[in-house]
Formats: C-alpha cells, sequence, structure tokens
C-alpha cells in the first residue's frame, strides 16, 4: 500500500478539495494516461486495485506510473462508541485528487489494450476519469 514512512505529524483536518489541479496536468512518462474530472479522496487500496487491473491486462508487457501518492491520514473512531474523548485512531491513507490530475501513465502497448487496461482501473476509482494520449509533434 502508499503510505509514507513517517511524517510530521500523526492526524490531520479534513480539508475540502477546492480548485483545478495547479500541477500533474499533462503526460510526463507514458504515451497514454487517466485523468481525473471531479475532485474526490482516492484511498491507497483504491490505487493498489486499480494498478492490479492495470498490469493484469496488460499481462506485464509496457511500463506503468503512479502519479499519485497517498499521504493525507484519515482517523476513524471505532463503532459504538459514544461522542467526545478526542479524534479517533488513523485508519487509511488517502490523497486528494483534483479534477485534471494525471492518476496513471502507460508506455510500450498498442493503443487498444491501453484504453481497455485504463478503463478497468478507472472501474476501481471513485472519481470520473478520461482516458488521454500524448498529442504528436
Amino acid at each position: 500500500m502508499l503510505q509514507p514512512s513517517r511524517t510530521k505529524f500523526r492526524k490531520q483536518h479534513k480539508g475540502r478539495i477546492h480548485g483545478a489541479a495547479k500541477g500533474g496536468t499533462d503526460l510526463n512518462f507514458g504515451e497514454f494516461g487517466l485523468k481525473a474530472l471531479e475532485p474526490e479522496r482516492v484511498t491507497a487500496r483504491q490505487i493498489e486495485a486499480a494498478r492490479r487491473a492495470l498490469t493484469r491486462h496488460m499481462k506485464r508487457a509496457g511500463r506503468v506510473w503512479i502519479r499519485v501518492f497517498c499521504d493525507v491520514p484519515v482517523s476513524k473512531k471505532p463503532i459504538e462508541v459514544r461522542m467526545g474523548k478526542g479524534k479517533g485512531t488513523p485508519e487509511v491513507w488517502v490523497c486528494r485528487v483534483k479534477p485534471g490530475r494525471i492518476l496513471f501513465e502507460v508506455d510500450g502497448i498498442p493503443v487498444g489494450i491501453a484504453k481497455e487496461a485504463l478503463t478497468l482501473a478507472a472501474a476501481k476509482l471513485p472519481v470520473k476519469t478520461r482516458f488521454i494520449e500524448r498529442i504528436a509533434e
């Protein structure tokens, strides 16, 4: 799973996801990519599930880049616990994804396989996404 080796603080505020992505909006590594179209928190488990679906369909040919990293801890209190008594313990790691952010990039495979593999990966994620290609210059 994706999570930082250490952080300065154990717990964070929830926060809100405002506006469009400031960086990570262009293909930098691969020929094809998966771009987020809406703001959402994506968990480490969802990213791992998408990565597995992607690599399995590609039959381990080509190369995959994950362009997001889970660095936000989300705390949760146990079930049937009364109000108060402080914030819960960190349970999952998420990354805040803004619209326009590239989530995955792939290279070294034909367009048809890439499109189908990224569609399978997109089914594992809670955001609406779009398949994008590098424009030939």
